[in-house]
């Protein structure tokens, strides 16, 4: 029933993706704003659900690994972290190894507008502020989940996983439904904007490189993970692709998280595994996102001839992959969160930021997509190891009752 509705999914996405540019050709802009109103709306609904999403997602998960939890959040951590570095330095490697090639006699041109200015504004907008913020979230359920997995209580598990029960139902009766005319609106409104075209002809070889990359990164981040794991990579993938095009629809890991955690259990992932590993790395895990960053920061380097020196990169990479975690699911968060580190190591003016941003944001949804179809590489790696060795809350009330029957 669920790979139905995945496969069901995936083809509504490709449609609104498709129909979406298509539509951008005959639009009266009236009619597009009717749809960008919607995306406004719906984006500041996910804003203030996805926070109360991922609390009651990990915490549940969390508390239900019961021993060993504590354990697996630190090798989880480790893996993200890891994944994401390797990919600033693959990106280096490319960097190192083409710019002087392609890039080859470019003029750096900064003289570019920020493409999200124009884009069509929407008829109104209502605020919906979240009750708390994500890493708050994302710390709360830390906290609560380990602290339940020592204190055994049961009515607090109990209570947070009818809490899990009734999130997921607004997730698959209302947000799932949504997002292919969600997803239709984002590509409307980003082939309707005016300045695309521009960035496109003054950053066009990186951006196609960046897009080409975050690919090859998801592919080698499935080969790992299918050995690890003793699965075949390409069907492993192939399960993942509901995801990766919900999240090049909607900008946002965080987002994407129900068709994450839906395409991840599909890959034979415990769900409580893929409960607390999809929502954890959806915030710690940004391949894609540092694949692409670095990519663009080096052409600007290369093409504006500043005097950079290897260990400055590794330490530009090792500390974004930090960085990015500050601006968790937020649609050009992963750039904003970068900034300091642009100006602070590399030596970027405001111009080269300028350039950095509106690269970024034009072709923002494949890092993404990328990050969150490696969250489930990730997941099957964690779920190879942890299989059999964490004894959850169920399994100790298991062995009460038989101990008492005894």
């Amino acid at each position: 029933m669920k790979s139905k509705v995945l496969s069901s999914l995936l083809f509504w996405i490709v449609v609104a993706i498709v129909a979406g540019f298509l539509c951008s050709f005959f639009f009266p802009d009236w009619l597009a704003r009717v749809f960008v109103t919607f995306n406004g709306l719906f984006s500041n609904f996910l804003g203030f659900f996805v926070p109360i999403l991922i609390f009651s997602l990990i915490a549940p998960a969390i508390a239900g690994l019961g021993k060993g939890a504590g354990k697996w959040l630190g090798i989880t951590a480790g893996v993200a972290y890891g994944s994401t570095i390797i990919s600033g330095l693959i990106a280096w490697g490319v960097a190192s190894a083409l710019y002087p090639t392609l890039l080859a006699g470019t003029q750096l041109r900064t003289d570019i507008d920020d493409p999200s200015e124009g884009g069509l504004s929407p008829f109104f907008e209502v605020e919906m502020p979240a009750p708390f913020e994500v890493m708050s979230a994302l710390l709360l359920a830390f906290v609560i989940g380990i602290a339940m997995t020592t204190v055994k209580s049961r009515t607090m598990h109990e209570v947070l996983n009818e809490l899990r029960d009734v999130i997921m139902k607004v997730v698959q009766s209302f947000v799932i439904p949504l997002l292919p005319l969600f997803i239709f609106g984002t590509f409307l409104n980003l082939a309707m904007n005016e300045n695309f075209g521009s960035t496109m002809a003054a950053f066009g070889v990186v951006l196609l490189l960046s897009v080409g990359m975050t690919i090859v990164i998801v592919l080698g981040q499935y080969l790992i993970a299918g050995a690890v794991a003793g699965q075949n990579p390409f069907t492993a993938l192939k399960n993942m692709l509901p995801a990766y095009f919900t999240a090049l629809g909607t900008s946002s890991s965080a987002a994407t998280i129900p068709v994450t955690y839906q395409s991840t259990l599909k890959n034979k992932v415990d769900e409580n595994v893929a409960g607390f590993i999809v929502p954890l790395c959806a915030t710690i895990h940004l391949s894609g996102s540092m694949m692409k960053i670095t990519l663009y920061a080096l052409a600007i380097v290369f093409m504006a001839q500043l005097p950079i020196t290897g260990g400055t990169v590794v330490g530009f990479v090792l500390l974004l992959g930090i960085m990015m975690i500050a601006a968790p699911g937020v649609p050009g968060g992963a750039i904003m969160a970068a900034v300091g580190l642009l100006q602070a190591n590399l030596g970027f003016d405001e111009s080269m930021i300028s350039l950095m941003i509106a690269a970024y944001i034009v072709v923002d949804s494949f890092g993404t997509a990328a990050n969150v179809t490696g969250d489930g590489a990730i997941a099957m790696i964690v779920n190879r190891f942890a299989k059999g060795k964490i004894v959850t809350q169920d399994m100790e009330r298991a062995k009460e009752i038989q101990a008492q029957d005894a």
